[in-house]
């Protein structure tokens, strides 16, 4: 099945909530970096060392077999490459979630602060190393060396000015979370659920990462949320 909605707002812009939000309305599973770092036997094996050479431009990316088992994408890195994933699937909605500036500056520098604590506790796990040195690799391509705020947030402003500029508008949805579900399901040309949008605490949810890798839990649904990484065909969905 080809993917059915396409994420572009970069990390930090309620990308997990979004994530929780998409799976409840049918776009079930949906990518997220959390679907690279865990393990979804049966959809996402592999994925690491794809990712890994396609960053380091020993192979293309083949998107078709990448989201076989997904329905929908959001946060990174799929959001760094909106372009090519719009031409690839060409009827799929683009959604750019959106975020204050300021307040997602300090949200970023948080992630950046965990995903360092990941590799600090993992560095001995080969699959882990791959996956540190792809991202690294691609945020450093788009956000520099060591970026100060400003650069920082100039790039994050950069970038949703590009989607807004890059997606027809009749096919795209610039949305922040905080909107709740009506202007996503109006967009989506879906029911509205019955119970409140999934407003998930990502920055919590992320402080547990580190420990649960290091622990060898490979499914992180407890560190991540309401099942966000249970198996393709369980029942019930994220958010739920």
């Amino acid at each position: 099945m080809p993917l059915r909605v396409i994420g572009a707002g970069l990390g930090r812009t309620g990308t997990m909530s979004l994530k929780a939000a998409l799976e409840r309305l049918g776009f079930d599973p949906c990518y997220h970096m959390a679907e690279i770092i865990g393990v979804r036997p049966g959809a996402n094996e592999g994925h690491v060392d794809a990712w890994h050479a396609f960053t380091f431009g020993r192979a293309p990316m083949d998107w078709k077999r990448l989201f076989a088992a997904y329905q929908a994408c959001v946060d990174l890195p799929t959001c760094l490459f909106y372009r090519e994933l719009a031409a690839e699937f060409p009827d799929a909605p683009v959604v750019l979630s959106v975020r204050d500036p300021d307040t997602w500056y300090e949200s970023w520098c948080a992630l950046q602060a965990t995903a360092r604590e990941i590799w600090a506790r993992t560095r001995g796990d080969p699959r882990m190393r791959r996956w540190s040195e792809f991202v690294d690799e691609l945020q450093s391509r788009r956000f520099g060396r060591a970026p100060g705020r400003a650069e920082t947030i100039a790039v994050f402003e950069r970038h949703n000015a590009e989607v807004r500029a890059t997606v027809p508008a009749e096919r795209l949805l610039v949305f922040e979370v905080r909107e709740g579900w009506e202007p996503l399901c109006r967009f989506l040309d879906r029911p509205v659920p019955a119970g409140p949008f999934p407003h998930l605490n990502e920055r919590e949810l992320l402080q547990q990462v580190p420990a649960a890798l290091a622990a060898g839990d490979p499914l992180l649904a407890a560190r991540l949320g309401q099942g966000a990484l249970r198996p393709p065909g369980s029942e019930g969905g994220a958010g739920a």
